[in-house]
């Protein structure tokens, strides 16, 4: 399984998708040390533009590297399969003596491990970047999180295992509609779904939300490959 998943790295090219996640995450940082650091957040009265409860650094932190990753992994998993199936490369990769469910896994593996990889250390700059510049710098946003305690670090990839795994979602709807664009819009959809507000309600950082989507994720994921080896070709 791991060797099909490194052939699929090699395949899809990879480096132009390491090459988009560090330019991704280079301009998080910039953005959010900007936010946090050089008031462009602030009102003209030099107040703070954010409603109560969204004024802290990991707030922010966790909504655009949601945002970015549900999108990444969406467009990675309508690459990697999706299109695979459009332009008939995964009808000759069927051809193989490997088990089409098999090869179909493989591909989810591998988009999945490699957004964990990149969401993971993206958050760390991040935080790391925010850490720094607050021992020097007054912050506009409370920074709230403490990086010496270990439950800091469970917490983010915790949170990037359901991140991530949520791409599962946007590949069953584009498997079912037979298009790359409707995992795309999928992935927008669970963005406004995970991360928008009603007033003061929301969806982000509800544990109990988390669990829902992660079981729904891996239903999806199970449902992709379901009936795979008799499924017509897309």
């Amino acid at each position: 399984m791991l060797k099909l998943a490194r052939l699929e790295y090699k395949k899809n090219n990879i480096a132009k998708y390491i090459r988009n996640a560090c330019i991704l995450a280079l301009v998080l940082c910039l953005f959010l040390f900007a936010m946090v650091f050089l008031g462009i957040a602030n009102d003209p009265d030099g107040t703070l533009d954010a409603v109560e409860g969204k004024d802290t650094v990991s707030v922010q932190i966790e909504l655009f590297t949601s945002i970015s990753y549900i999108i990444f992994t969406g467009v990675m998993l309508a690459s990697f399969i999706i299109s695979a199936y459009k332009d008939k490369t995964m009808q000759l990769m069927f051809s193989y003596p490997v088990k089409r469910q098999k090869i179909l896994v493989s591909k989810m593996i591998a988009v999945w491990f490699f957004n964990f990889i990149a969401l993971t250390v993206t958050k760390l700059l991040l935080y790391t970047c925010i850490y720094i510049g607050a021992r020097s710098l007054p912050a506009s946003f409370i920074v709230d999180f403490n990086m010496g305690n270990i439950s800091f670090y469970i917490q983010l990839i915790l949170k990037s295992i359901v991140l991530v795994s949520m791409g599962f979602i946007a590949l069953f709807a584009g498997m079912l509609l037979k298009s790359s664009k409707a995992s795309i819009i999928t992935s927008f959809l669970l963005i406004f779904l995970t991360q928008a507000n009603i007033g003061d309600f929301s969806l982000a950082g509800n544990p109990g939300v988390s669990v829902i989507l992660m079981v729904i994720s891996l239903a999806s994921a199970a449902l992709s490959v379901r009936n795979v080896e008799t499924r017509d070709l897309i």
